[in-house]
């Protein structure tokens, strides 16, 4: 085996050296500093952003929003078409709207942090669009409801968390546009009679 002389190793470390720096570059101007790059947000603990850090909770929010969207987007444009309550019908539109609404921004501000996103609902909100899908008439309406306002529920507490504990200014903004949607959709849900007592408490 030949051994290169010095000089000409020397030319090889340095060329070597100039990919590494060129490639390095690259990498900084892709991903400038304190934007994580894609799916590095979705590592454990506080990632640091140019908008503040980014927690845990935080990335929650964003896929909790996300999640939401999945299910309750077909769910209310089914509703639309099978409730046999008017109003049903009526708050099942205006929450499949606001709802194809959220899902962008979620989506958009997601993109924006660096924050990876479900593509599909989760194994229990397949299972309420299955239950749904097997409900006619009167009983349909309330399982309907019934579903979406206790997921409203629980997705409420996520925001109001990040809302009051997040550093980061566009995870607190986006908060804050959830919430007004999520506080309009339980007023519609309630609006209909059909929330049982519990959900309630």
């Amino acid at each position: 085996m030949r051994r290169l002389s010095r000089p000409r190793l020397g030319r090889i470390l340095l060329i070597l050296a100039a990919v590494a720096a060129v490639g390095a570059a690259f990498v900084v101007i892709m991903n400038p500093v304190g934007v994580p790059a894609s799916g590095a947000a979705n590592l454990g603990g506080t990632v640091n952003t140019r908008w503040g850090p980014m927690s845990t909770l935080d990335r929650k929010l964003l896929v909790a929003v996300r999640q939401a969207g999945l299910w309750e987007i077909p769910a209310g444009q089914q509703a639309q078409q099978r409730a046999s309550n008017p109003r049903v019908r009526e708050v099942a539109e205006i929450i499949w709207q606001q709802h194809v609404q959220l899902d962008a921004d979620a989506r958009a501000t997601a993109e924006q942090l660096g924050v990876i996103l479900p593509n599909e609902p989760n194994g229990t909100q397949k299972a309420y669009l299955r239950e749904m899908s097997g409900k006619y008439g009167a009983d349909y309406d309330k399982i309907w409801v019934h579903r979406l306002r206790a997921a409203h529920g629980a997705v409420f507490t996520v925001i109001a968390q990040v809302r009051s504990k997040s550093e980061n200014s566009v995870v607190r903004a986006f908060a804050e546009r959830s919430m007004k949607f999520v506080n309009t959709h339980m007023s519609l849900l309630e609006s209909t009679g059909l929330v049982p007592r519990r959900a309630l408490k």
